[in-house]
Protein backbone atom coordinates (compact mmCIF):
# COMPACT_ATOMS: atom_id res chain seq x y z
CA UNK A 1 0.00 0.00 0.00
CA UNK A 2 0.76 3.62 -0.86
CA UNK A 3 0.44 5.01 2.95
CA UNK A 4 1.78 9.47 3.69
CA UNK A 5 2.54 10.13 7.00
CA UNK A 6 2.08 14.10 7.47
CA UNK A 7 4.64 14.44 9.92
CA UNK A 8 6.54 11.75 9.48
CA UNK A 9 10.10 12.72 10.89
CA UNK A 10 8.98 13.49 14.13
CA UNK A 11 8.85 11.45 17.79
CA UNK A 12 6.04 9.32 16.33
CA UNK A 13 6.03 9.46 12.61
CA UNK A 14 9.37 8.32 12.38
CA UNK A 15 8.72 5.43 14.42
CA UNK A 16 6.01 4.70 12.51
CA UNK A 17 6.98 5.22 9.23
CA UNK A 18 10.34 2.85 9.85
CA UNK A 19 7.35 0.19 10.69
CA UNK A 20 5.85 0.49 7.84
CA UNK A 21 8.59 0.14 5.58
CA UNK A 22 10.02 -2.71 6.99
CA UNK A 23 6.76 -3.98 6.23
CA UNK A 24 7.48 -3.26 2.70
CA UNK A 25 4.83 -0.55 1.77
CA UNK A 26 5.66 2.37 -0.03
CA UNK A 27 5.63 5.55 2.64
CA UNK A 28 5.74 9.00 1.69
CA UNK A 29 6.74 11.25 4.48
CA UNK A 30 5.00 14.20 3.93
CA UNK A 31 6.82 17.33 5.94
CA UNK A 32 8.09 20.99 4.43
CA UNK A 33 11.53 20.28 4.34
CA UNK A 34 10.13 17.40 1.48
CA UNK A 35 8.12 20.00 0.19
CA UNK A 36 4.72 18.95 1.38
CA UNK A 37 2.99 21.76 3.82
CA UNK A 38 -0.63 21.28 5.18
CA UNK A 39 -0.81 24.55 6.27
CA UNK A 40 0.07 26.25 2.82
CA UNK A 41 -1.43 23.14 0.92
CA UNK A 42 2.15 22.82 -0.69
CA UNK A 43 2.69 19.46 -2.52
CA UNK A 44 -0.48 17.59 -0.92
CA UNK A 45 -2.05 16.91 -4.42
CA UNK A 46 1.29 15.59 -5.59
CA UNK A 47 1.67 13.04 -2.32
CA UNK A 48 -1.91 11.99 -1.80
CA UNK A 49 -1.78 10.81 -5.67
CA UNK A 50 -2.40 7.12 -5.62
CA UNK A 51 -2.36 7.24 -1.62
CA UNK A 52 -4.51 4.46 0.17
CA UNK A 53 -4.18 5.75 3.27
CA UNK A 54 -3.36 9.49 5.15
CA UNK A 55 -2.07 9.08 8.52
CA UNK A 56 -1.98 12.78 10.24
CA UNK A 57 0.68 13.30 12.88
CA UNK A 58 1.41 16.74 12.44
CA UNK A 59 1.01 19.38 15.47
CA UNK A 60 0.61 22.74 15.89
CA UNK A 61 3.94 24.91 16.15
CA UNK A 62 2.88 26.34 19.44
CA UNK A 63 -0.12 26.12 21.87
CA UNK A 64 -1.20 29.80 21.56
CA UNK A 65 -5.34 29.65 21.24
CA UNK A 66 -5.21 31.65 17.63
CA UNK A 67 -2.01 30.03 16.22
CA UNK A 68 -3.19 26.24 17.09
CA UNK A 69 -7.17 27.14 16.13
CA UNK A 70 -5.60 28.35 12.70
CA UNK A 71 -2.87 25.36 12.18
CA UNK A 72 -5.83 22.74 12.39
CA UNK A 73 -8.53 24.66 10.75
CA UNK A 74 -6.54 25.50 7.83
CA UNK A 75 -4.49 22.41 7.53
CA UNK A 76 -7.57 20.41 8.07
CA UNK A 77 -9.38 21.68 4.90
CA UNK A 78 -6.33 22.05 2.60
CA UNK A 79 -5.87 18.27 3.76
CA UNK A 80 -9.09 16.73 2.68
CA UNK A 81 -9.61 18.65 -0.37
CA UNK A 82 -6.24 17.08 -1.65
CA UNK A 83 -7.77 13.49 0.07
CA UNK A 84 -11.16 13.86 -1.93
CA UNK A 85 -9.32 14.81 -5.34
CA UNK A 86 -6.77 11.92 -5.17
CA UNK A 87 -9.26 9.69 -3.77
CA UNK A 88 -7.75 8.59 -0.55
CA UNK A 89 -9.81 5.77 1.68
CA UNK A 90 -8.58 5.93 5.00
CA UNK A 91 -7.59 8.44 7.14
CA UNK A 92 -5.93 8.39 10.68
CA UNK A 93 -5.00 11.17 12.79
CA UNK A 94 -3.43 10.99 16.55
CA UNK A 95 -5.04 13.11 18.96
CA UNK A 96 -4.88 13.74 23.08
CA UNK A 97 -7.19 11.45 25.36
CA UNK A 98 -9.33 13.94 27.80
CA UNK A 99 -9.69 16.44 24.54
CA UNK A 100 -12.70 17.43 25.25
CA UNK A 101 -12.16 17.39 29.31
CA UNK A 102 -9.84 20.03 28.68
CA UNK A 103 -11.49 23.05 27.29
CA UNK A 104 -10.11 25.24 29.00
CA UNK A 105 -6.95 25.15 26.60
CA UNK A 106 -7.17 26.85 23.40
CA UNK A 107 -4.85 24.56 22.24
CA UNK A 108 -7.66 21.69 23.13
CA UNK A 109 -10.25 23.35 21.50
CA UNK A 110 -8.37 23.66 18.69
CA UNK A 111 -8.25 19.93 18.49
CA UNK A 112 -11.40 19.08 19.09
CA UNK A 113 -11.95 21.10 16.09
CA UNK A 114 -10.11 19.18 14.07
CA UNK A 115 -11.83 16.15 15.31
CA UNK A 116 -14.61 17.69 14.41
CA UNK A 117 -13.45 18.12 10.55
CA UNK A 118 -12.15 14.52 10.72
CA UNK A 119 -15.47 13.30 11.34
CA UNK A 120 -17.60 15.31 9.01
CA UNK A 121 -15.22 15.14 6.27
CA UNK A 122 -17.44 11.93 4.84
CA UNK A 123 -14.05 9.94 4.33
CA UNK A 124 -13.41 7.04 6.75
CA UNK A 125 -11.35 7.38 9.22
CA UNK A 126 -10.03 6.34 12.98
CA UNK A 127 -9.04 9.17 15.37
CA UNK A 128 -5.96 7.68 17.71
CA UNK A 129 -6.67 9.45 21.48
CA UNK A 130 -3.37 8.92 23.31
CA UNK A 131 -2.47 9.70 27.06
CA UNK A 132 0.84 11.85 27.22
CA UNK A 133 3.69 10.11 26.29
CA UNK A 134 6.86 9.01 28.35
CA UNK A 135 9.17 11.70 26.53
CA UNK A 136 7.13 14.78 27.39
CA UNK A 137 8.55 14.09 31.30
CA UNK A 138 10.98 16.83 30.67
CA UNK A 139 8.41 19.06 29.94
CA UNK A 140 5.87 18.09 32.53
CA UNK A 141 8.70 18.73 35.12
CA UNK A 142 9.40 22.23 33.51
CA UNK A 143 6.14 23.59 33.08
CA UNK A 144 5.46 22.62 36.84
CA UNK A 145 8.65 23.99 38.35
CA UNK A 146 8.98 27.57 40.20
CA UNK A 147 12.35 28.27 41.65
CA UNK A 148 13.53 24.69 42.88
CA UNK A 149 9.65 23.28 44.00
CA UNK A 150 8.13 21.60 41.35
CA UNK A 151 4.71 21.00 42.10
CA UNK A 152 2.19 18.40 40.81
CA UNK A 153 -1.08 17.50 40.97
CA UNK A 154 -1.90 13.74 42.47
CA UNK A 155 -4.41 13.63 39.46
CA UNK A 156 -4.65 10.42 37.51
CA UNK A 157 -2.00 9.46 35.26
CA UNK A 158 -1.36 6.81 32.69
CA UNK A 159 1.53 7.62 30.32
CA UNK A 160 2.93 5.63 27.60
CA UNK A 161 5.98 5.32 25.76
CA UNK A 162 6.37 6.75 22.14
CA UNK A 163 7.42 3.48 20.62
CA UNK A 164 4.38 1.37 21.71
CA UNK A 165 2.72 4.57 20.68
CA UNK A 166 3.81 3.76 16.91
CA UNK A 167 3.39 -0.16 17.36
CA UNK A 168 -0.52 0.26 17.85
CA UNK A 169 -0.64 3.17 15.33
CA UNK A 170 0.67 0.76 12.58
CA UNK A 171 -1.94 -2.14 13.80
CA UNK A 172 -4.62 0.78 13.26
CA UNK A 173 -2.83 1.55 9.66
CA UNK A 174 -3.37 -1.87 8.62
CA UNK A 175 -6.50 -2.62 9.75
CA UNK A 176 -10.06 -1.53 9.15
CA UNK A 177 -11.23 2.00 9.22
CA UNK A 178 -13.10 2.60 12.61
CA UNK A 179 -15.16 5.65 12.13
CA UNK A 180 -14.92 6.94 15.94
CA UNK A 181 -12.37 7.14 18.43
CA UNK A 182 -10.12 4.35 19.78
CA UNK A 183 -7.98 5.54 23.56
CA UNK A 184 -4.61 3.71 23.71
CA UNK A 185 -2.75 4.25 26.81
CA UNK A 186 0.89 3.00 29.14
CA UNK A 187 0.04 -0.04 31.14
CA UNK A 188 0.21 1.49 34.18
CA UNK A 189 -1.82 3.87 35.99
CA UNK A 190 -0.80 6.09 38.98
CA UNK A 191 -0.54 9.98 40.22
CA UNK A 192 0.80 12.26 38.05
CA UNK A 193 2.91 13.23 41.14
CA UNK A 194 4.36 10.00 41.27
CA UNK A 195 5.85 9.44 37.92
CA UNK A 196 7.23 12.76 38.12
CA UNK A 197 9.03 11.32 41.68
CA UNK A 198 10.04 8.36 39.76
CA UNK A 199 11.40 10.28 36.84
CA UNK A 200 12.75 12.82 39.39
CA UNK A 201 14.74 10.19 40.96
CA UNK A 202 16.16 8.28 37.88
CA UNK A 203 17.35 11.88 36.69
CA UNK A 204 18.94 12.75 39.89
CA UNK A 205 16.92 16.26 39.67
CA UNK A 206 17.36 17.50 43.47
CA UNK A 207 14.83 19.67 43.03
CA UNK A 208 12.15 19.63 45.90
CA UNK A 209 8.59 17.71 44.46
CA UNK A 210 5.56 19.02 46.40
CA UNK A 211 2.19 17.23 46.13
CA UNK A 212 -0.47 19.99 45.49
CA UNK A 213 -3.82 19.21 44.28
CA UNK A 214 -4.22 22.93 43.16
CA UNK A 215 -1.74 22.54 41.13
CA UNK A 216 -1.92 23.32 37.15
CA UNK A 217 -1.28 21.26 34.30
CA UNK A 218 0.28 23.49 31.53
CA UNK A 219 -2.39 25.47 33.07
CA UNK A 220 -5.49 23.79 32.97
CA UNK A 221 -6.69 22.23 36.53
CA UNK A 222 -7.02 18.50 36.64
CA UNK A 223 -8.97 15.47 38.11
CA UNK A 224 -8.64 11.84 38.07
CA UNK A 225 -10.83 11.81 34.46
CA UNK A 226 -8.77 14.57 32.89
CA UNK A 227 -6.00 12.53 31.37
CA UNK A 228 -6.86 9.01 31.30
CA UNK A 229 -9.17 7.12 29.29
CA UNK A 230 -12.68 5.86 30.38
CA UNK A 231 -12.89 2.01 31.07
CA UNK A 232 -15.25 1.37 29.02
CA UNK A 233 -15.00 1.00 25.67
CA UNK A 234 -11.67 -0.87 27.06
CA UNK A 235 -8.27 1.07 25.98
CA UNK A 236 -5.64 -0.94 23.94
CA UNK A 237 -2.61 -0.45 26.47
CA UNK A 238 1.06 -0.42 25.60
CA UNK A 239 3.47 -2.91 26.77
CA UNK A 240 6.45 -0.90 27.88
CA UNK A 241 6.67 -0.22 31.34
CA UNK A 242 7.63 3.20 32.62
CA UNK A 243 10.91 2.02 35.00
CA UNK A 244 11.92 0.30 32.25
CA UNK A 245 11.81 3.03 29.39
CA UNK A 246 13.91 4.93 32.13
CA UNK A 247 15.97 2.33 32.59
CA UNK A 248 16.33 2.24 29.07
CA UNK A 249 17.32 6.18 28.48
CA UNK A 250 19.68 5.94 31.12
CA UNK A 251 21.42 3.13 29.47
CA UNK A 252 21.28 5.10 26.35
CA UNK A 253 23.04 8.02 28.21
CA UNK A 254 25.36 6.10 29.65
CA UNK A 255 26.84 4.72 26.27
CA UNK A 256 27.06 8.37 24.51
CA UNK A 257 29.06 9.02 27.55
CA UNK A 258 31.16 6.20 27.13
CA UNK A 259 31.87 6.85 23.42
CA UNK A 260 33.43 10.56 24.18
Amino acid sequence: MKIVVIGGTGLIGSKLTAKLKALDHEVIVAVPSKGVNTLTGEGLNEAFTGADIVVDLANSPNFEDEVAMHFFKTAGANIFAAEKKAGVGYHIALSVVGTSRLLASGYFRAKLEQEKIIESSGIPYTIVHATQFYEFMPAIVGSATSGEEVRVPPAAFQPIAAQDVAEILKDIVLGAPQNKIVEIAGPERGPQDEFVKTYMQATGDKRKLLRDVHALYFGISLNDESLVPAADPKPRLGKIRFIDWLAQQNGKQGNQKSKK
